[in-house]
């Protein structure tokens, strides 16, 4: 931990940051990895189960069951981790309330987040209040049944796609500026790893929704056919 240009210690890149309303978090980083894992766990195992009862149509297959419980992870990551930081990304650095030691320990890996970044305050903005609600949605359209839920997937996963893209790209634009480039933790874990899930899993989600629509869009120009050349 070094003194930025304001004479505040803190962890974060660049170097001379200047966080003149900085506080130490009092909670370590496996306290709060712990957290973040095992919360993200349960709503995992819960949605598991309930994937696997018994409904109108039997039972959905593991591939589809591991989307939904995708799914449950989001709308718990979008809807709190991120609506926190949405709400309250103003008086993050110096709070230490555990979600924003939360943020304040990811920031290790993108400062972005400690300085409030326009960018980043509006990016998690649209993640938060959009995709959490609509992650959660997609969890019932699919446990139920419903007609729009591949309508459901291709909006989610796109919306994600895009976001983690800019996200990204933002990042690169800049240099990697606001980490330590490299870091096994801050750098490879933190910004990179636990980011490019949102590249790889839409990316498929998008491929599976667009399968499924297409299909069904197949299905019903050939009934539609079928039906004319009755008449």
């Amino acid at each position: 931990m070094e003194t930025s240009r304001t004479g505040v210690l803190h962890p974060y890149w660049p170097r001379d940051l200047s966080i003149p309303s900085y506080v130490a978090n009092d909670r370590s980083m496996s306290e709060i990895l712990a957290f973040l894992f095992s919360v993200s766990g349960v709503f995992l195992l819960v949605t598991w189960v309930l994937t696997g009862q018994e409904g109108s149509t039997g039972r959905l297959g593991f591939w589809r069951r591991l989307a939904v419980c995708w799914f449950a992870v989001c709308g718990f990551i979008h809807g709190v981790i991120e609506g926190w930081f949405s709400l309250y990304y103003n008086i993050i650095p110096a709070d230490q309330s555990f979600l924003s030691q939360l943020w304040k320990e990811y920031s290790k890996g993108d400062s972005r987040y400690i300085i409030a970044d326009n960018f980043t305050v509006c990016m998690e903005t649209v993640t938060a209040w959009l995709w959490g609600p609509f992650s959660f949605w997609a969890v019932f359209a699919f446990l139920t049944n419903k007609s729009y839920r591949f309508v459901l997937q291709l909006i989610i996963s796109l919306g994600q796609l895009y976001g983690v893209v800019l996200y990204f790209y933002t990042e690169h634009r800049d240099g990697y500026a606001h980490s330590e480039f490299g870091h096994p933790i801050y750098f490879w874990f933190y910004f990179v790893f636990m980011n490019v899930l949102w590249v790889i899993i839409p990316l498929v989600l998008i491929v599976d929704a667009w399968r499924q629509l297409s299909a069904a869009q197949t299905h019903r120009d050939t009934t539609k056919t079928q039906k004319s050349k009755r008449k």
